[in-house]
């Protein structure tokens, strides 16, 4: 068994995983922009020939420190090569590189190209030679945070190109991209249901290609004439062939049955002659009907039903954006009147052009085509008399909440967008007679999720008054982020974070994976009290990442472990999370794993926090606490964090190395740190302030944090100085 990466883009991520898991993939992980599995050299050859959805598939071979090109060099020296590449064989470099001192792709490639042939010239053999195009190797070299990993790449070239292409329009669709589309839109069942595709702005007609290619089981790498590993040393030539037999027979079986059910149409006559030739190339024009009209036109064939599906321009390349929006009201328009029945699917630049089409969107995902971030929307296409009746207007009150949320919305959504923030608050007790807090997660799949606090109402509020406030919250809440609301979760919230319990509510056990800072998390919005991520924490988390490369991570009070990942993240030798509830060790094993931390190197223990203090014997680098404000458990000793974080803050100093650094944090609002009792031994400083998101700004006191180490480590540098986040 090998351990292999196959890259996408961002966004596909999860469909990848199922992809791979169908192809007998093991220990298939999701990451960013890909995904981590293992498995033998039939695997790695299946995915490379049956992936509709990844990149490339890498083969790592070596994992390094690089901090200079020097290391670069001599890790790259380490790799037996002759066990790849021939003396006479070519090869190529591909690099890459963030958050480290070899900052220069470009250079990085060259010192990885010498390093490689000056270890043949080294053994009196002959000097590979390179080929940019199609070398026998090609190498992929990965630099993040000083740490080099070298990988084979099997594909060679990226798996999107399918080998049919013969012209592509002025802002081509990639071909995984357009597989995500369809599979996302459910194309598959609904052609198995007898349904058609329609794609009324086709282009080169990707969508359709691989819309037949895909239910005719045609493997997508097929048509391929060039693998990464076909002059590679290791290359298993009969398997191979046995492979490719097996997918030339499904391919005959799944084209002889293909129904002729797929229609496009464009504008630009170039295009449908283009459309044409690629469909011919790719084996399935004569299941195609190409027609030349622009999308205002488009109707449905006879006697039809199916799946529209289409990539308008977004005003970004092709076309003016200021034009956009009419022509998407346009296509909304003729969708609306002419196919009652169908479904729909478009890749829109971003969400105002989606809103453009007056449709109402049933599903929406984040995908990216190239480096720019688009939308798909999904609709539903009913009668006109099948849509709901109007709803009576909002209250004064709940108008002026939902303009408020409106506000709030239009303040933070740059900023959330260039951020990459998915998960984020979005109101919090604004307007007096409407004491929530609202909090938005959209998740891996690009669908929002509300989760919505209503703060205890006053006693002289009467229970009926309260009820009819938090029913407008969740309608008005529900319109601004147009989220129905079997995703909205409404909470009574009596106590804060901590106390005897988290407070059970639903039993639903719903997970939703959200993204935060590049890493996943599950989310339960139903069933707790809290949700599995503490939104307030975001900075604190992000600031563990930073300081917990090479360092012993402890995470005390773990809860669901979002902390542990973010220093795995961050290259922490190993993690060690301790809390008393095997509910949240397990949620937090999942954590870890859907981010490819797992094994001996990631401990969970169940455990009282002070128990497990006093019983250790390890040093670590960096702890974390961030306790409740009250607990009475019946399996540890009552603990209250205004009268026990003294003796706890001492207990972590005594497991803490002499560099090490604590990070400590909780949400009593009326919590006093005991200087006196701590200055003797620790050296404080209140990052409170600093470590509050800008989403949290209305709520400032939401929880404190300080940053202590040792006394004897006065004297050192202090990690913190330049460690604050930029203001």
């Amino acid at each position: 068994m090998s351990h292999y990466f196959a890259s996408c883009p961002k966004g596909l991520e999860y469909l990848l995983r199922d992809e791979l898991i169908a192809l007998g993939a093991a220990d298939v992980h999701e990451a960013l922009a890909g995904v981590r599995f293992s498995g033998n050299l039939e695997t790695a050859y299946r995915a490379c020939l049956w992936s509709r959805l990844a990149s490339r598939i890498l083969l790592p071979v070596a994992e390094f420190e690089a901090e200079s090109d020097d290391a670069l060099y001599a890790g790259v020296q380490a790799i037996d090569w002759s066990q790849h590449l021939a003396s006479h064989g070519t090869l190529a470099v591909d690099a890459n590189t963030a958050q480290s001192k070899l900052a220069h792709s470009q250079f990085l490639a060259q010192r990885v190209k010498d390093a490689v042939v000056d270890q043949f010239r080294q053994r009196g053999q002959d000097r590979p030679g390179v080929d940019t195009e199609e070398p026998d190797v090609r190498i992929n070299l990965r630099l993040r945070r000083d740490r080099a990993t070298v990988s084979i790449d099997l594909a060679g070239a990226p798996l999107h190109r399918r080998g049919w292409r013969e012209q592509q329009g002025e802002a081509p669709l990639k071909e995984n991209l357009a597989a995500a589309m369809l599979l996302r839109a459910g194309w598959p069942a609904m052609y198995a249901q007898g349904g058609a595709l329609l794609d009324p702005m086709c282009g080169s007609g990707t969508l359709l290609i691989e819309g037949a290619l895909m239910v005719a089981d045609a493997a997508p790498g097929l048509r391929r004439s060039y693998f990464g590993f076909l002059g590679w040393q290791q290359h298993d030539i009969a398997l191979w062939r046995a492979l490719l037999e097996e997918a030339r027979q499904r391919a005959s079986t799944g084209l002889s049955a293909l129904r002729s059910c797929f229609f496009g149409s464009d504008a630009d006559p170039r295009m449908v002659q283009t459309a044409k030739r690629n469909a011919q190339e790719a084996g399935v024009a004569g299941f195609f009907t190409l027609d030349r009209h622009d999308a205002q036109h488009v109707a449905p064939p006879p006697e039809t039903y199916g799946l529209v599906i289409t990539n308008p321009p977004y005003g970004e390349r092709l076309g003016d954006r200021e034009s956009m929006p009419r022509l998407y009201r346009m296509l909304g328009e003729a969708l609306r009147q002419r196919f009652t029945g169908w479904r729909a699917a478009i890749l829109a630049g971003d969400a105002e052009l989606g809103r453009a089409t007056t449709l109402r969107a049933e599903k929406k995902y984040t995908l990216y085509n190239g480096a720019l971030e688009t939308v798909l929307l999904i609709f539903q296409l009913h009668p006109r008399e099948d849509a709901p009746r109007e709803r009576p207007p909002l209250s004064a009150g709940a108008q002026m909440l939902k303009n408020r949320l409106e506000k709030n919305v239009r303040h933070l959504r740059k900023r959330l967008e260039r951020e990459g923030i998915h998960a984020w608050r979005a109101y919090d007790q604004d307007l007096p007679e409407y004491a929530a807090a609202i909090d938005v997660y959209t998740d891996t799949a690009g669908a929002t999720h509300l989760h919505i606090q209503e703060y205890r109402a006053p006693a002289d509020v009467p229970a009926e008054v309260a009820q009819t406030r938090l029913r407008e919250i969740a309608r008005a809440a529900g319109e601004v982020f147009e989220t129905p609301r079997t995703r909205i979760a409404l909470k009574t919230r009596e106590r804060g974070k901590g106390g005897s319990k988290y407070g059970q509510f639903d039993q639903r056990g719903e997970h939703i994976e959200v993204e935060e800072g590049g890493l996943t998390f599950l989310v339960n919005l139903h069933d707790y009290l809290d949700t599995g991520l503490f939104l307030d924490h975001r900075l604190v988390r992000a600031r563990l990442r930073e300081l917990a490369r090479g360092r012993r991570f402890l995470n005390l009070f773990a809860y669901t472990a979002t902390a542990s990942v973010y220093a795995a993240a961050g290259g922490a030798r190993d993690t060690t999370s301790v809390d008393l509830s095997g509910t949240y060790l397990e949620w937090a094993s999942r954590n870890l794993a859907l981010n490819g931390f797992a094994g001996a190197k990631h401990r969970l223990v169940q455990a009282d926090a002070a128990h497990f203090l006093q019983h250790a014997r390890e040093h670590y680098g960096l702890i974390y606490v961030d306790p409740p404000t009250f607990s009475n458990s019946k399996r540890a000793d009552d603990f209250d964090v205004q009268r026990d974080h003294v003796k706890l803050l001492l207990a972590c100093a005594d497991r803490l190395t002499a560099d090490g650094l604590i990070v400590f944090s909780n949400n009593f609002r009326r919590f006093t740190l005991d200087r006196v009792a701590l200055e003797e031994r620790l050296i404080i400083e209140n990052w409170g302030a600093a470590s509050i998101p800008f989403d949290f700004s209305r709520r400032a006191n939401i929880h404190d944090c300080w940053l202590l180490r040792l006394r004897a480590a006065e004297g050192q540098l202090n990690p913190w100085a330049d460690a604050r986040p930029k203001k």
